[in-house]
């Protein structure tokens, strides 16, 4: 009977770029994608299971008396219970600081697109309006610059340390904001209701937890000013969906782009997805996924799991 440590991933597919070796003896078993009703079957006498997006529930943990170690291929960890994992005495590990550039990058590419009006100009150069135009530019969307206006960063972790250096290279003033509901607010922070109230740009970068979950609601979208932007490239269930497209078809703020829903992938549809509104943006779940990102992250998963097998363990939670 082989006696090595049986390590399967479940869902492989979610990051397609090369593995580097464990340089320690090992099984291994690698799946595309697994079902809810296929995890426990998969896992048996798995001492290892590496997952991206497919949940491992007390259910699960309670039947796999074999597992030590969760490894997470992602820094959100929301899909796993922790709680039981650590009633098992089960480890988690999740990925760490590995987005900084990707992430960064795409929530000033959101604000800048919408800022520039990049989707209502590239529709209206499609329908013919600037080859008819009367001038030599198309005076139709009111254009404003991200310098000198109000950045809130709601989450002061690696993701929003980074995106708020970029924002400031664009002249932005940052701040990060205080916890909702706090009565003491932290040197160099913003209250939550002043971000609300000031800000001209809010940008979410927490975990999704039952704290954070819709964050921002119908309450808080009606605080916020008119030409504010709305930007979430964290988790989908930080914003009620149904208030942010009810806010953005009122002309109640100026735009937002998510890079995240509710529900991955949306196969029953998404309202945001079908309201075509120029002023909003959605993208795939892609901040994280340049090649340069997703290589960085794995190269940590394997460092998380060898680690884990040689006794030195790093990134449990």
């Amino acid at each position: 009977m082989n006696s090595a440590p049986l390590i399967v991933f479940l869902d492989a597919e979610t990051l397609p770029v090369p593995l580097k070796p464990i340089a320690l003896e090992h099984r291994w078993q690698s799946y595309p994608q697994t079902a809810a009703d296929q995890v426990v079957e998969r896992l048996q006498g798995a001492q290892v299971v590496i997952t991206n997006k497919v949940p491992i529930t007390r259910e699960i943990i309670a039947a796999l008396p074999d597992l030590k170690l969760i490894a997470v291929a992602a820094t959100g960890y929301n899909i796993i219970d922790i709680a039981a994992a650590r009633e098992y005495g089960v480890g988690v590990c999740n990925i760490r600081d590995y987005a900084i550039h990707g992430v960064a990058e795409h929530t000033l590419m959101l604000m800048l697109a919408l800022r520039r009006q990049l989707l209502a100009y590239r529709s209206r150069l499609q329908a013919g309006e600037w080859q008819q135009a009367p001038g030599f530019c198309l005076f139709a969307e009111p254009l404003q610059d991200l310098a000198g206006s109000r950045m809130a960063l709601i989450g002061s972790g690696a993701l929003g340390q980074a995106s708020a250096k970029l924002a400031q290279a664009f002249g932005m003033q940052t701040f990060f904001v205080e916890r909702k509901g706090e009565t003491s607010v932290r040197a160099g922070y913003l209250s939550w209701d002043e971000a609300m109230r000031t800000a001209d740009v809010i940008s979410l970068h927490c975990p999704l937890n039952e704290q954070t979950r819709n964050l921002i609601g119908a309450v808080e979208i009606e605080q916020m000013k008119s030409n504010t932007l709305l930007i979430n490239t964290a988790r989908g269930g930080l914003i009620d969906e149904a208030a942010l497209l009810a806010a953005l078809q009122a002309g109640r703020i100026a735009g937002a782009g998510v890079d995240v829903l509710v529900t991955e992938p949306p196969r029953d549809g998404n309202p945001l997805l079908a309201a075509n509104l120029p002023n909003l943006i959605v993208t795939p779940h892609v901040a994280w996924a340049s090649v340069q990102t997703m290589q960085t992250l794995a190269d940590q998963l394997i460092d998380n799991i060898s680690g884990f097998l040689r006794g030195q363990p790093q990134n449990l939670l």
